[in-house]
Order: C-alpha cells, then sequence, then structure tokens
C-alpha cells in the first residue's frame, strides 16, 4: 500500500481531538447532575433537548432569553490555575438576568473556547457550570468546546453561555408595576460578582502591584481568593419572593452598578432614592477605591458596591419579603423608596455615605 502523506494536518496546525474526546467523558459526570425532569436526552448530540410539554400548565407562556460570560475575571482564575468556580459565575450572569423578568430558569448551554484542550481543566470549567445549574434550579442541556491555537495562548480560555427561562404572561415583572410609594430592598452581593474586573486588575495588579498569593487581613485569606469568590445566585431566591409575595420588579445589579441597573426597571415618571447609609460595600470595594485613588462615582457606575440584586416592592410586601430572605440565608435591607420624578430627570439617585 502507498504510505500516507506527511503533509499538514489537523494536529499539526494545534488541534487535538482526542483531547477534546476525553474532555467530554471527563464532564459527563458533572452534567448528569445538572439535570431536570424535562431534559431529554445524553451528552454528545448535536443539540440539546428539553421536554416543552411542561409548558402546557401555563395559561399564556412567555419564553425568556439570556446571554452573558463572566468577562476578563476569566484572567483571574487562569493565573490562579483554578477553574471551577468561574462556571458558576457564568451560570449568575445568566440566570439572574433571566428572573428579572420573574422568569423561570430552564435551561443553559455554555461555550467554552480555549487556546488547546487540557481534558482535565476543560472538565473543571464544566464542573462549575453545572454546579451553578444546580443552585439556579436549571439543567444544563448541552454546549461547545471549541479550540482556537493561535488565536489563544495554551493556557487561555474564555466561556460564554446562553439560558431560556419561562414566565407566565400575565405574571411578568417591570416598570409597569412599579408604584410611588414603592420600597426598594437591596440584597447583598457575595463580593465583585464577575463585572469590573478590567478596573479591578488595572488597580491591584498594575498601579499597586498586588500579587495573588498576596493575604489580606481586611478578607481574611489572600487576594486571589477574593476576587475569585463565586457571583451570587439569586434565581430560585427571586422566585420565591415572586411566588409568596406582590413583588413588582427586579433589578440584577452588574456592569454599570446600582444606579444603572435598577434605571433600567423605573418607569418614565418615577424615581428611587437609594440610600447608601444602610449598608456597608464591604472591604473589597474600598481597597479598589484606595489602591487606585478610584472617584466614588467611578465605584458606584463599574461595581455592585455589596448589592448583587434589588426587589421593588409594595410597603404591605417589605417585612414578608425581608423575612422570606432570611429564611433562605440572603443578606437583605431597606435600601431605599420610590417617589416621582424629579426635576432633573433621574431615574435613580443615590444619597448619603456608606455606612463605617
Amino acid at each position: 500500500m502507498p504510505a500516507e502523506p506527511s503533509g499538514a494536518s489537523y494536529a499539526a496546525a494545534g488541534v487535538d481531538i482526542e483531547a477534546g474526546d476525553r474532555a467530554v467523558q471527563l464532564m459527563k459526570e458533572w452534567v448528569k447532575k445538572a439535570q431536570r425532569p424535562e431534559s431529554v436526552g445524553a451528552l454528545g448530540g448535536f443539540a440539546g433537548l428539553f421536554d416543552a410539554s411542561a409548558l402546557k400548565r401555563y395559561e399564556r407562556p412567555l419564553l425568556a432569553s439570556a446571554t452573558d460570560g463572566v468577562g476578563t475575571k476569566v484572567a483571574v482564575a487562569q493565573r490562579m490555575d483554578q477553574h471551577d468556580t468561574i462556571g458558576h459565575d457564568l451560570v449568575a450572569m445568566v440566570v439572574d438576568d433571566l428572573v428579572v423578568c420573574g422568569a423561570e430558569p430552564l435551561f443553559m448551554t455554555d461555550y467554552v473556547c480555549v487556546g488547546k484542550v487540557v481534558p482535565e481543566r476543560v472538565a473543571q470549567i464544566v464542573k462549575g457550570i453545572a454546579e451553578g445549574c444546580v443552585l439556579a434550579g436549571c439543567a444544563l442541556v448541552g454546549g461547545e468546546t471549541a479550540e482556537h491555537p493561535g488565536l489563544l495562548g495554551p493556557d487561555e480560555y474564555d466561556v460564554a453561555g446562553a439560558g431560556t427561562g419561562v414566565v407566565e404572561a400575565d405574571a411578568v415583572l417591570g416598570a409597569d408595576r412599579i408604584r410611588s410609594g414603592d420600597v426598594v430592598i437591596a440584597m447583598a452581593s457575595s463580593g465583585l460578582h464577575s463585572n469590573g474586573y478590567s478596573l479591578v486588575r488595572h488597580v491591584l495588579f498594575e498601579r499597586a502591584g498586588w500579587a495573588l498569593e498576596r493575604h489580606v487581613p481586611e478578607f481574611g485569606r489572600t487576594l486571589g481568593e477574593e476576587l475569585l469568590e463565586p457571583t451570587k445566585i439569586y434565581s430560585l431566591d427571586c422566585l420565591a419572593l415572586a411566588r409568596t409575595h406582590e413583588v413588582h420588579a427586579f433589578a440584577h445589579i452588574t456592569g454599570g452598578g446600582l444606579a444603572g441597573n435598577l434605571a433600567r426597571v423605573m418607569p418614565d415618571e418615577l424615581h428611587a432614592r437609594i440610600d447608601r447609609t444602610t449598608w456597608s460595600p464591604g472591604a473589597v470595594f474600598d481597597l479598589v477605591g484606595r489602591a487606585g485613588d478610584v472617584a466614588r462615582s467611578e465605584l458606584e457606575s463599574t461595581l455592585n458596591m455589596g448589592v448583587g440584586m434589588v426587589a421593588v416592592v409594595p410597603p404591605e410586601s417589605v417585612a414578608g419579603v425581608l423575612a422570606t430572605l432570611e429564611e433562605r440565608g440572603v443578606g437583605a435591607w431597606v435600601a431605599g423608596e420610590v417617589a416621582g420624578r424629579t426635576e432633573d430627570g433621574e431615574a435613580v439617585t443615590l444619597s448619603g455615605d456608606y455606612a463605617s
């Protein structure tokens, strides 16, 4: 028989199909844990399947969709060589956008792009995604791992995901439900969450020159451990509130900060007055501000400042909402109120100084 040609090959170009297959085998055990009764089929197909007959119980089901990534927080995970939490961040960024309108997250798909497939590393990333889906109450029905040599370095990767949820048409939450006199309830964040890391890395690594291994007394742990703290997932907590109390709106506090994201659900004729004296943002926010001499306005428009989600509720719901969140282990407090729009036209205003 003639000899096989010795020219170019996919492997020589940097793509290892066998490593990709091994990554799929390693991640299967984690994906199995992130299922719902409606999940259909096994990992490895061309498309994920979800039994939509469950939607028959709805009078008029509206499907909600969201997609997101985790931004440059992945750079911290790569530098620390710790990859099992970044997927948790990904799920949080997607499902907590879905739940803002009152939608129950049903399923997610993920996209993991790597410079070189290291099966164990890919499996750790997917492990975090699967664990996040369990916490969010949704299924991980599929995904894609792509190897891009030459575009990404061997140890570089990025992740993205898309989610689908469902909400009854007459139960959609948002601006049209908010009334003057409503109360803004803040839910505590778990830290920086997964936005603003370009600013954080610039300040702490480039300007301050801090190492990830540095122990920070204010944190009680290393800088790297603080920066990799997973983003809190609020979806089941928010759904519990919407099902047991009157809730008018939620706002997921990500890029743009508290004012910028709460403004997205405020009606044109109303504005929310937020009182900074009702909480202390936490040590990491103070550290970034001091280390980079960052103005408070810049911090507040970039980071969550200790508030990861807010609920806008009528006054009669406040006690019950706070009690439910306390039962569920979610730190929460009254942070402000809704009133008529002021002459300056601002949708959200923050006043006072943060509690020390």
